[in-house]
């Protein structure tokens, strides 16, 4: 992650990725990070009674059309010095499933909070706090990458106060994910919703240690799913966006639903000010157990590629109209033609060339997908066998 205050150029899409709008990092900021267009305010200085915690900046900006808004992931501070490369783990166990009948009471949050807090901890590194949720009894956290960058171990502090030394797993840097493990077991795992019950409107909760505040519970609802933000690394995420009030230091930590089930892990938010402006983003639970899950066998993690180039459509329909397609790419291969225009990804709506290119990045190398295409005026579907990304 960039670690300067000012946006930064986009990765170049070698190959014809899909680039999309940019989102970027943050812990106890002192200084909001300017917008694509125009620029933010600066935030107030931050009391000094802790070291000082600087974000890295963020815009998110549209591929090709520019949408001018700011976004700042909140976890990682930015001085000391960068540590080694984590190792991997290499045993695996089942991941806890969705269940449990709270927040059928009238104060649904209190019930969540009671739930699910003791499974929310709070991570420290030289370079900040952030949060985490523990996602096996058998002691492995589930995190943010960016708030854990450059480290290999980790202070866990749990809810009760017990402090415990952890180490970094690993950490995927296109997804943001990350896990750390604590030598311990019988340890407090959360349960875990099924995302795709997800639904804009639905109650959202979010636990974790905004400003270094452990176990602050805020609450308001899922108000997007599949929204696609970018990170000043060049990197498209697709995810879910809420108005539950997140801060520096919520990174890493829970977005649950009224059943104080997990359906999200808080990255990042939109702020003018420095502060919460109620718009936040969650990286989508399955997506961060489908990478932790292969962080903690060990898996190289690759990002899968599909071999187009494209805009967002000036008139008529939205979607991601191709410009480009890379010869003996899986875009080639399946024939898809420049002029398609890609409408829907494995039945998710594609409103640009941004969200397609979060799309691809969700997937696996080897995954067959569906693209829903319009050519000639005819709605069609084509498969796809993606491949992993040339280097």
């Amino acid at each position: 992650m960039n670690d300067d205050l000012t946006p930064a150029t986009p990765e170049e899409t070698a190959a014809g990725e899909p680039e999309a709008p940019t989102a970027e990092a943050a812990t106890t900021p002192t200084e909001a990070a300017p917008v694509a267009t125009p620029p933010a305010p600066a935030a107030p200085a931050v009391p000094t009674s802790k070291p000082r915690r600087i974000w890295p900046a963020v815009g998110i900006i549209a591929a090709v059309l520019a949408l001018a808004v700011g976004a700042f992931f909140i976890g990682r501070a930015t001085s000391g010095d960068d540590g080694e490369d984590a190792p991997a783990a290499s045993t695996t166990t089942t991941l806890p499933a969705a269940s449990g009948t709270i927040g059928d009471s009238d104060e649904p949050v209190a019930d969540v909070a009671a739930a699910l807090s003791p499974s929310v901890v709070q991570l420290e590194t030289r370079r900040g706090l952030g949060s985490g949720v523990i996602f096996r009894a058998d002691g492995y956290i589930i995190t943010a990458a960016h708030v854990i960058a450059g480290s290999n171990d980790v202070t866990v502090r749990l809810a009760d106060g017990t402090r415990l030394e952890g180490s970094v797993v690993g950490a995927d840097d296109n997804s943001d994910v990350a896990v750390v493990r604590v030598e311990e077991t019988d340890l407090p795992a959360a349960s875990i919703a099924d995302a795709e019950e997800i639904r804009v409107g639905q109650m959202a909760i979010a636990i974790g240690s905004p400003w270094g505040l452990d176990q602050t519970v805020t609450a308001g609802v899922v108000s997007s799913v599949g929204r696609t933000i970018t990170g000043s690394d060049g990197i498209p995420r697709t995810m879910i966006q809420t108005d539950a009030p997140i801060n520096p230091g919520n990174s890493g930590g829970a977005l649950a639903d009224r059943h104080g089930r997990v359906i999200g892990i808080n990255d990042a938010i939109y702020s003018s000010s420095g502060g919460s402006d109620g718009v936040g983003f969650a990286i989508p639970i399955d997506t961060a157990l489908s990478v932790a899950e292969r962080l903690i066998a060990g898996e190289e993690i690759r990002p899968a590629f599909l071999g187009v180039e494209g805009t967002d459509p000036t008139r008529g329909r939205v979607g991601a109209l191709l410009t480009g397609i890379v010869p003996d790419s899986p875009a080639d291969e399946a024939g898809l033609q420049v002029g398609d225009l890609v409408t829907g990804y494995q039945g998710q709506r594609i409103e640009s060339f941004a969200d397609l290119g979060a799309a691809v990045r969700a997937s696996l190398p080897d995954d067959t997908v569906t693209l829903t295409i319009t050519r000639g005026g005819e709605e069609i579907a084509v498969e796809v066998t993606l491949t992993e990304r040339p280097d």
